[in-house]
């Protein structure tokens, strides 16, 4: 069959050429569409986005990412940058005893490695358990390289916003150099049925 060229032109005006086309259509089974509507089959009810969200809202799976804590934008933090946060009526000497390491933690988590929605999970499952487990004080290694993307310590930055939103979470701070300074915190814990301090 010749391909069509400056040689070989196909020309719509030329009814010889458009009788040729129809009868070879016509010889292979192709019909002519009387419509330009596609008639597709439907096999699934049309989507309530509305209640697919709500369903997706109440919803209370533990291995869901969309967890406990937010998934948006967090303030970056440097790397060096030493991190604190307490509720306000925390005692001041409580407080002090955390940022000594006066207070021994008694469990760890290290997030090296995790993504960020791995490592909210992880976080959240680590001090869940905790608080479970009736532990007063903890450990959280975030580490503090910053990604080649982001050009900050994002893991770091995350665990700062996270915490801060924790409602088990009375105090966060960074620790001291021999656990990993700038590099993780410690976490003081409220006891379960703990309302306040």
């Amino acid at each position: 069959m010749p391909r069509y060229t400056d040689e070989y032109p196909m020309s719509i005006d030329d009814p010889d050429d458009t009788d040729l086309f129809y009868n070879n259509m016509k010889g292979m089974g192709v019909r002519r569409i009387q419509h330009n509507r596609a008639s597709l089959p439907r096999t699934q009810p049309p989507i309530d986005r509305r209640a697919r969200r709500a369903a997706a809202e109440s919803h209370n799976d533990p291995t869901s990412v969309s967890s406990r804590t937010s998934d948006g934008r967090v303030l970056p933090v440097r790397p060096s940058e030493s991190l604190h946060f307490a509720l306000p009526d925390m005692p001041y000497r409580t407080l002090q005893q955390l940022r000594r390491g006066a207070i021994s933690w008694q469990s760890g988590l290290d997030l090296h490695g995790y993504t960020v929605d791995e490592a909210r999970l992880e976080l959240e499952g680590f001090l869940s358990e905790a608080v479970g487990k009736q532990l007063r004080c903890v450990i959280v290694v975030h580490g503090k390289a910053r990604s080649g993307i982001a050009g900050y310590p994002v893991i770091k930055s995350h665990v700062n916003a996270w915490l801060r939103e924790l409602p088990e979470v009375l105090a966060f701070c960074s620790s001291l150099e021999k656990d990993g300074g700038t590099g993780a915190v410690y976490v003081l814990l409220k006891r379960r049925g703990q309302a306040s301090l």
